[in-house]
């Protein structure tokens, strides 16, 4: 049975997030979507990484933009495991999971990285298996206006009305907000609007419970084996 949601990225919790084992798996507990991250190489490489500098997650230090792929990969996380290139999680991903692909755009740090993101998807042949996402929304326009089909998500730390507005205008269809600002009637707009609800990130069972009624939300969470369990108990 496939579990509706979307693997926050990969199985962070028993596996270095945004790793290649990570993303396996959530393939191997069946979940419909999954989260990553991507950032731009000094040699314009997509790489996988949620922070803009390495210090956190790896031996290495300093700006991601500031190294070449090849001495990124000279690095280590701390499972021992490399950075993956963007390429490297579509092959693994192609034909198996759709794919968030957020990116960590902000402002002009990375120029380009729409264009080099959206061609490695289209490469890939995963348009349709693929949704691109931000909380940089001129990112987003210009996603929109380099490619009419690839989806899109509108990332916002909190709610606003003006999300719905700017949904149709890109023609979104994903709208993600933290869930501490998710209220019933939020939900209810979604569903009449027919937009697919992202809250982030949901690690609490009780909380888990509160959206599994909703056919309108697809929630995003590190604890995958707590959601696959109440979403498959009827």
């Amino acid at each position: 049975m496939k579990i509706k949601g979307i693997a926050h990225r990969g199985y962070a919790k028993h596996h270095t997030e945004n790793t290649l084992p990570a993303f396996q798996a959530a393939l191997d507990l069946n979940y419909t979507h999954l989260e990553l991250d991507v950032q731009l190489t000094r040699d314009e490489v997509p790489v996988i990484l949620h922070d803009t500098t390495l210090d956190r997650v790896s031996a290495g230090s300093g700006r991601v933009k500031d190294y070449t792929l090849a001495e990124l990969k000279e690095l280590r996380l701390k499972n021992g495991e490399q950075i993956p290139t963007l390429q490297e999680a579509l092959e693994l991903l192609k034909d198996r999971i759709i794919v968030d692909i957020e990116l960590k755009q902000m402002g002009d740090l990375y120029p380009g990285l729409e264009k080099i993101v959206l061609q490695a998807v289209k490469d890939n042949d995963m348009l349709e298996q693929s949704f691109i996402a931000s909380f940089d929304h001129y990112a987003l326009e210009r996603v929109r206006s380099m490619n009419a089909k690839i989806d899109l998500g509108i990332i916002n730390s909190g709610a606003s009305p003006a999300l719905f507005a700017l949904a149709k205008e890109l023609r979104a269809n994903y709208i993600s907000i933290n869930h501490r600002y998710i209220t019933d009637s939020l939900l209810t707009q979604c569903e009449q609007e027919q937009v697919i609800l992202i809250p982030y990130t949901i690690n609490q069972e009780e909380e888990m419970k509160r959206y599994k009624q909703w056919q309108s939300v697809l929630i995003c969470t590190d604890e995958l084996e707590s959601w696959a369990k109440i979403y498959t108990n009827h």
